[in-house]
């Protein structure tokens, strides 16, 4: 009886993982790359100017557009669902989702660049950035590449995979590429599914600010249910709620705590990607109710950053 159970199990568990869900992706041309072929915008980021990659003005060029499509296609037949860059980008314009800078009423504010715009709007689980370029020696050409597989919720890099090509007498980039990244494409993929499948098994990884509006006539440190503080009762909340209770709090004063390393589910009840807001939705509502009726405002940056200020809407 015991063999016939352990058989069931281990059949049941070559179905699930071999039927396991991959993660989504979506390609974008790297910050270098960019730079590089003069595809930066200027915009403003607290008072100053920084430079960002300018993904609408990039997409212009038909080199990349190409080489954004093969990498698309390589991953796609290998069973990854993929975000297109510039459907992503169309989607987030006819969503109107273009403000940058959300400002609190106690003038306090949380920036979000476009590309952290971007993100929220595509809900890729990775983005992948790439950088290529070609060097040509006679009649022959070689590509160099480097693909990077970042968490899109927390910008860390997962996977990476780099190399060159053979001089080939290909004039058509894509095919350079293709040629030049197919070995190491395996290992690239490999990486990235055992990041997902760390999530499945650990929750996917945000962080949450938690903040108060000046006007407010509280602090973190003053009791609200029993003898707990408001910072302890929102410290248990997280405790509770977070994947196998795995959280850090990385700083927490009468003004603001901030928690990094919050592992969430990657799916909610209904089976729609979790993400750093829909998490804290959840905190947002049960400080509004009895018996702390604690109003709030939330705002986001990208999918993986919360901001929760408490004392106003």
């Amino acid at each position: 009886m015991k063999k016939i159970i352990l058989v069931a199990i281990s059949m049941f568990s070559v179905l699930v993982f071999g039927q396991a869900k991959k993660p989504t992706l979506m390609v974008v041309p790297s910050d270098a790359w960019c730079n590089k072929n003069g595809f930066m915008a200027e915009v403003e980021n607290q008072g100053m100017k920084i430079k960002v990659p300018d993904f609408r003005k990039a997409l212009l060029n038909d080199e990349l557009q190409m080489v954004i499509a093969k990498i698309n296609t390589l991953m796609a037949d290998r069973g990854f669902p993929m975000k297109d860059l510039q459907s992503s980008i169309k989607s987030l314009d006819q969503d109107n989702a273009e403000a940058s800078v959300k400002t609190a009423k106690s003038g306090s504010s949380v920036t979000e660049s476009p590309f952290d715009r971007l993100k929220r709007a595509a809900k890729a689980d990775i983005i992948v950035q790439v950088t290529y370029s070609i060097s040509t020696t006679g009649p022959k050409k070689t590509v160099v590449f480097n693909l990077q597989g970042l968490d899109a919720y927390t910008d860390k890099q997962i996977a990476g995979a780099q190399g060159s090509g053979k001089p080939s007498f290909a004039t058509e980039v894509p095919v350079l590429l293709e040629e030049a990244v197919l070995s190491q494409l395996d290992r690239f993929n490999t990486q990235l599914q055992k990041h997902f499948d760390d999530m499945f098994a650990n929750g996917r990884e945000i962080t949450i600010r938690i903040r108060k509006f000046d006007s407010w006539d509280k602090d973190l440190d003053e009791e609200v249910k029993g003898d707990m503080t408001i910072s302890e009762v929102i410290e248990e909340w997280v405790r509770k709620s977070a994947v196998k209770g795995r959280f850090t709090t990385s700083e927490a004063t009468e003004n603001m705590m901030f928690f990094e390393q919050v592992r969430i589910p990657v799916y909610d009840d209904k089976g729609t990607a979790a993400d750093a807001r829909s998490y804290v939705r959840k905190l947002q509502k049960y400080l509004a109710a009895e018996p702390l009726k604690i109003s709030s405002k939330l705002t986001m940056k990208g999918l993986g950053q919360a901001t929760l200020i408490l004392g106003e809407k």
